[in-house]
């Protein structure tokens, strides 16, 4: 990617600018794109049935995952989505996230049934009552939103730290590694080089409508 000398370097700005960029894809290609990344991920073997695989609920103009979750569930795939830790946990600075297993068919993803609430952001969760809950290090796979990547893997998230918390254990890991780290995004969400702090952990690879890619360490 060519670098772009209007695209600001600290991260306030940035995501300023990428919310911007993907509030501007219209709704015909944000449908496309949904699809898409389900085409892709089955094309790269993203998804395998004995894999626990992270996803998470699209908001706030993000790409629409949900297409690929549907996919995942149809094949037998265990599915885990987030649970925001209660603001009390929060504020005491303990931001990890927890995962609950998506149990049942993909209609299921109807927030009509049992087990669904929103969190503080408004954002769907599922924790139906006596549902087993796992950390990110026991997931296989984690696809992960953003605001912004690289090439090289760093991804620029929302801000609220709660991936930099539930990741930790992976800084310094070189050769294993769970889970795999994949940020989904549309292809516009790229910058030529993403500003990363000492507690970030880069992604492994990039799904985009356009194409999955594997990050390029330099």
């Amino acid at each position: 990617m060519i670098p772009n000398p209007e695209v600001p370097t600290d991260k306030a700005a940035l995501r300023k600018q990428l919310r911007a960029r993907r509030a501007a894809v219209s709704p015909r290609q944000r449908i496309a794109a949904g699809r898409q990344l389900a085409r892709l991920a089955l094309r790269h073997r993203l998804l395998a049935r004995r894999r626990r695989i992270g996803f998470y609920m699209p908001s706030k103009n993000e790409i629409d995952i949900l297409p690929l979750l549907r996919t995942a569930l149809r094949i037998g795939a265990a599915c885990y989505l987030p649970v925001v830790p209660r603001r009390a946990l929060v504020s005491a600075g303990r931001r990890t996230l927890w995962f609950t297993r998506l149990v049942g068919k993909a209609k299921n993803l109807d927030q009509s049934h049992p087990g669904w609430s929103s969190n503080r952001y408004d954002i769907p969760e599922f924790l139906p009552r006596g549902a087993r809950r796992v950390r990110a290090r026991q997931l296989d796979v984690l696809f992960m939103p953003l605001l912004g990547f690289d090439s090289a893997g760093w991804r620029i998230g929302m801000g609220g730290g709660y991936y930099d918390a539930s990741l930790a254990h992976l800084k310094g890991r070189m050769h294993w590694r769970r889970p795999h780290l994949i940020g989904v995004a549309f292809a516009v969400q790229e910058v030529a080089s993403a500003p990363n702090d000492p507690w970030d952990v880069p992604l492994d690879g990039i799904l985009t409508e356009r194409a999955y890619r594997r990050a390029r360490r330099i």
